[in-house]
C-alpha cells in the first residue's frame, strides 16, 4: 500500500505547465522533429546518391 500511497504523494507534489508553457513545449517539439526530418532526408539523398555512383562504378 506504501506505492500508491506515494505514487500520490508524487502527484500532488509535481508542478505541472501552465497553458502557455504546454504550447511552447509542443512548438518546441515540432521544430525539433522538422529539423530532423530535414537531416534525415538530406543523409538519405545523399547517402543515395553514392550508392548510384557505385553501381554505375561496376557496370
Amino acid at each position: 500500500m506504501k506505492f500508491i500511497t506515494g505514487t500520490f504523494r508524487v502527484l500532488r507534489d509535481t508542478t505541472w505547465p501552465n497553458r502557455k508553457q504546454r504550447w511552447t513545449d509542443f512548438i518546441a517539439i515540432l521544430e525539433y522533429t522538422a529539423f530532423f526530418a530535414v537531416i534525415i532526408y538530406i543523409f538519405d539523398k545523399l547517402l543515395q546518391l553514392g550508392l548510384m555512383k557505385l553501381l554505375e562504378f561496376f557496370r
